[in-house]
Parts: structure tokens; C-alpha cells; sequence
């Protein structure tokens, strides 16, 4: 924290309010009344006594006085001392301004705060927590319930400072089998896909100390995978799911109203990652007003896009300009700062989407030159996205309505040779995909008709951050971890060329490899391409960063959809009262 914020208030030293000085004494200047006094016979007269010199004062009346003039210094000591020890407590115990994070603003610190009862519930960071009213160490477990597999994060959290400082993570996935094992995977079987998580919640069991468990929440957040079974059977998992955990296991489960077991909104998964992503990076959470970064997220069946766009101040003293309303805007309390996020989650956008999106194409684009002949759906389409020389078969979804049927199974090839690669014919079959011609109603427009503010006047010096599938087929072909769009599109144009053009991959470890087993890398990184330049309009010379993780920490939405729960305002209580 910064030492010359002018959020923090210096109380006065305690010792300012006690004074080292000594005690003045006592004086008087009344002159007490004179009086006639009648002297015995023989008596020396008042005069007579002038002239004589004082009797010496004896030894004891020294004494006497000293030991009194010594007491009532002491008197005013132990005074002073009293004043002191009273000041002290109340300077202590006066109550902080600190509050809970994610939603809840940082905390003035308050000796007095949670100590570790043994070495389970402690951290080598700190000795006490930062504010009183937490714990010195919290966990949270967050289950993430895909389409593939579900996954448990334990996170293990330190209350030191005014954010939650994350310490360690574990995490575990469900085996792989036939069909996925995710809880969409049981169907009509409720039960079975409750009990599939149990294997999950044994590392909870195993991380969180015992001391902790009762008040260590717990959430789970299916995606959209799970709504391809229809309301009554994913209603039916869920509440299985809900049932299991409140009865089997120790940790206190989000209520419902929270969104303790529940499928999770596209926007939210969004937003969640944006979180995880700032706070790795340092830039939420603490007091400065640093600049934040922007996330985007390729998955599977969509993609997200989320950043705090800043636009310029209004010329001529008039209003300055502001995001435009709508469900893209998204106001985020967190760490004491305010923000206003623009996101949106393209459905049907991620990459295996994408890839069935520029199939179709193709497939439309040949019956639109072959309407009355369907005999061209026996023999081998050339399709430029596919390496040279390489084939596969592709079943392609088409509408229900279409001529061709709902689907159709073709063989696709690549170009002949490498001098017949054609990677810019790719990127346009991908930015077809895309519908920039969509009416726009709210401009200006990314794709497919949705509002976006533009990154270029509002996004156009902030880090952005790439993950996912943007990662997974770029860094094992050797691209570092920031580069320009422009250095993609040479990436995407030597791997689409084939033949010579992969040399240059043969020093890269694993790269051929990735190269031979996927055909379709030259369609993922167009689509890539083309998705970042032409559907976000991103500038061909912008940089981006991609990561898996940040400071050993996996990046996705589960981290930031965690963070909310260390605070007992997002829908738990503790099973058991705390040990003291």
C-alpha cells in the first residue's frame, strides 16, 4: 500500500496524549493576616529574633520533606502511566472501517484479528488476519460441471492483508470415458451423476483441515452442456446433486437463491474469468487504480469477450461519452473499486462451433453451384482450411429445413499440393462465418449484429489476454508468450502452406506431432484470426498474451467465481461453531 494514499488516516501516537514533563507545584502569594501575639516575661521580642540567624532545620524535617516532594512526583507517574495504558486499549480496540472483499472494500487493520490454533489452520505469511472479523486461513471449493467431466478447485486462502491472498490450489477431474463424464453424461440417472462427484469431493475431504471444513463453502456451476438434457432431467441432477452434498459431507453449501448448484450463465462465466484474470495479475483487489486487463476466452461452444473500456473525455466541456445500455454492460463491485465491464458470450462461436459453422459452408457453398445434383456428396470436396494433401470425413450439420437434409457425412481433402494452399481462401470461408453484414441496431457492432465498443478508441494501449483453445494451438507450434496479431498471421500462413514452410517447426518440441495429428490447425488459427482482427476488429499490429496460467495458477472462471464465497453474504453459514 501505497504510503502517501490519501484513503489512510493516521490516528495520533498514543504518547502524544501524555505529558513527560514534571509537575509544577503548588504556589500561593495570599499573606495569611497578622496578629498580636503577647510574649511571656523575659521573652526575646519579634525584633530581637531578626537579628539572630536561623535555627538549622534538623536532619529528619529534610527527610521528611523529600520522601513527600519524591511521593508526589510517583502520584503523577503512576497517573500519567494510567492515562497511557487506557489510551492504548481504546486505540486498539476501536473498531476498523474493514469490510469483505469481492463486493466488499478493504479493511482498516485490527490487532486482536484470528490466530492460528495449530499448524493446519496457519500460513507462513502472517501470524494474525489482517481484519478481526475473518479468519486467518479460508478455503473454498468450487465444482466445475462440463460437458466432458466435472472438476473440483480447492483453494486454500490467507487473510494478511485487506484482499485474500491466494496460497495454494488443488484440483482434480473425473476419469475420462465414452460419451464424457460429466453430470450430463448419466441422463435419466439423478443419483449416478451425484454420486460421480465423490471422487471429487474425497480431495476436499483430504486438503481441508478438519478445524475448517464447517466453514469452507462449497458450490457447483454446470455448463450449458447439461441444458442439452432438457428442464426435467437436469432439474432432477441438480437437485440430487444439492441433496448429496447437504447430507454426505461436511462443508455448507450456496444457497439456491445464490447459485449454489446451478447452471451457470454464459455472461457470469465471463465476467468470473475477467476476475481470475486481474486478480493473478495484482491489478484488483488493492488500492491503486491500475488499468486492467481484457479477457478473451475460446472454449468449445463459444467464446467470451469481457474488458473495462475507457472512453475519451467529451470535448467542448459537454457529457463525456458512455457505454450504451444493454445486457453487454455489467457493473462489478470488487476490492473497494467500481467497475463497468462490457462482455458478451458468443454461443455457438467456440471453436468446435466454428468448425462446424465453416464446413457448412462449404457444404452450402457447393450445393449453391450444384442445386439440381447431389452426386458431388460422394466425392472428395476440396476444402482449403484442411492441411495439404490430407482428408477426412466430416459429418456437417445443416438446418432441419434444409434441401440436403439435417446432416450430412462428407470426405473432405486439403489442397494437392503446397503450392495449391490457399490460407487466405480459408480466412474468408471463416470470415463468413462471422455475419459482419448482421444488422447492427446498437453501433458500433463486432459480429453477428452484437454491440461492441470499440477496442481501438477504447481498449487501445491495456494488456489483453488470450486462453483456452487460443493457448492450446498457439504455444505448442513455439509462439511466444506476446505477440502481434500480424505474427499470428504469419503463423497461420506457414502452417496452412505445409510441405517446406514446416521446417521451421522441427526444432519446436512436439510441434510436428501437433502438426500431423490435427489436420484442421490451419482452419482453428484462421478462425482464430479472423474471429480477433475481423469479428473484434482488433488492430493487425495489436499485441496479446496468451496463458494457461498466471503465477502457477489455472486461468478460466472458477478462481473468480470462488472469490465471492470467502464472504458469508453469498449465501453459507458454517455448519459448526468455529473452534476456539
Amino acid at each position: 500500500m501505497s504510503t502517501g494514499s490519501s484513503d489512510v488516516q493516521h490516528r495520533p501516537s498514543v504518547w502524544s496524549y501524555v505529558s513527560f514533563s514534571s509537575p509544577r507545584r503548588r504556589s500561593s502569594s495570599a499573606v495569611l493576616p497578622k496578629r498580636e501575639t503577647t510574649l511571656a516575661p523575659g521573652s526575646p521580642s519579634p525584633s530581637s529574633l531578626k537579628d539572630k540567624p536561623a535555627r538549622p532545620e534538623p536532619m529528619s524535617e529534610k527527610v521528611r520533606n523529600a520522601w513527600m516532594n519524591q511521593g508526589q512526583r510517583s502520584r503523577y507517574l503512576k497517573t500519567a502511566g494510567v492515562v497511557a495504558f487506557v489510551l492504548l486499549v481504546l486505540f486498539y480496540i476501536a473498531p476498523g472501517s474493514g469490510g469483505n472483499n469481492v463486493g466488499y472494500t478493504p479493511a482498516v487493520p485490527n490487532v486482536g484479528g484470528d490466530v492460528a490454533s495449530d499448524a493446519s489452520t496457519g500460513t507462513q505469511k502472517c501470524t494474525r488476519s489482517y481484519d478481526k472479523n475473518k479468519p486467518l486461513i479460508q478455503y473454498a471449493l468450487m465444482v466445475d460441471a462440463g460437458s466432458t467431466g466435472s472438476r473440483i478447485h480447492v483453494y486454500r486462502f490467507n487473510n494478511c492483508g485487506p484482499t485474500p491472498e491466494l496460497e495454494n490450489e488443488d484440483f482434480k477431474m473425473t476419469a475420462k470415458k465414452d460419451g464424457g463424464s460429466g453430470l450430463s453424461s448419466y441422463g435419466s440417472d439423478a443419483e449416478g451423476a451425484a454420486k460421480s462427484l465423490d471422487v471429487l469431493l474425497e480431495v476436499a475431504m483430504e486438503k481441508v483441515p478438519d478445524k475448517l471444513k464447517g466453514c469452507t463453502p462449497i458450490a457447483v456451476k454446470a455448463t450449458a452442456g447439461l441444458r442439452k438434457l432438457g428442464p426435467e432431467m437436469s432439474d432432477a441432477i441438480l437437485k440430487a446433486v444439492r441433496h448429496r452434498l447437504e447430507t454426505e459431507y461436511p462443508f455448507p453449501l450456496v444457497s439456491d437463491e445464490k447459485g449454489g448448484v446451478e447452471v451457470m450463465d454464459g455472461k457470469d462465466e465471463g465476467v468470473y474469468a475477467w476476475i481470475t484474470t486481474n486478480y493473478l495479475l495484482g491489478k484488483i483487489g488493492g488500492p491503486d487504480k491500475t488499468p486492467t486487463a481484457a479477457v478473451f476466452d475460446l472454449g468449445g461452444g463459444s467464446t467470451q469477450i469481457v474488458f473495462q473500456p475507457t472512453f475519451p473525455e467529451a470535448k467542448d466541456g459537454g457529457l463525456p461519452e458512455q457505454m450504451a445500455e444493454g445486457d453487454h454492460k455489467y457493473a462489478l463491485s470488487f476490492g473497494g473499486r467500481d467497475f463497468t465491464l462490457y462482455q458478451h458470450s458468443y454461443l455457438g462461436y467456440g471453436l468446435m462451433e466454428a468448425r462446424n459453422n465453416l464446413h457448412r459452408v462449404v457444404v452450402e457453398g457447393m450445393y449453391e453451384n450444384n442445386p439440381t445434383s447431389k452426386a458431388w456428396l460422394t466425392k472428395p470436396i476440396s476444402n482449403p482450411c484442411l492441411a495439404p494433401g490430407s482428408s477426412k470425413q466430416v459429418d456437417v450439420p445443416l438446418s432441419d429445413n434444409h434441401p440436403l437434409g439435417k446432416q450430412v457425412t462428407v470426405n473432405m481433402t486439403g489442397p494437392s499440393t503446397t503450392s495449391a494452399a490457399a490460407p487466405a481462401n480459408c480466412r474468408a470461408l471463416a470470415e463468413k462465418t462471422l455475419k459482419k453484414e448482421s444488422e447492427c441496431k446498437i453501433a458500433p457492432c463486432a459480429f453477428n449484429g452484437v454491440h461492441q465498443p470499440s477496442l481501438e478508441k477504447t481498449f487501445a494501449r491495456e494488456d489483453v489476454y488470450l486462453f483456452s483453445y487460443f493457448y492450446d494451438r498457439t504455444q505448442p507450434l513455439g509462439m511466444p508468450e506476446s505477440f502481434t496479431l500480424r505474427e499470428l498471421h504469419a503463423l497461420t500462413s506457414r502452417v496452412c502452406a505445409g510441405g517446406d514452410a514446416w521446417k521451421v517447426f522441427e526444432s519446436v518440441p512436439g510441434a510436428m506431432e501437433e502438426l500431423n495429428d490435427r489436420p484442421d490447425t490451419c482452419l482453428d488459427l484462421n478462425f482464430m484470426l479472423a474471429l480477433l482482427h475481423t469479428g473484434y476488429e482488433m488492430p493487425i499490429d495489436r499485441e496479446v498474451k496468451i496463458a494457461k496460467k498466471i503465477k502457477g495458477n489455472e486461468l478460466g472462471w472458477c478462481l473468480g467465481a470462488s472469490l465471492p464465497l470467502l464472504s458469508q453474504e453469498s449465501g453459507w453459514s458454517c455448519k459448526i461453531s468455529k473452534v476456539q
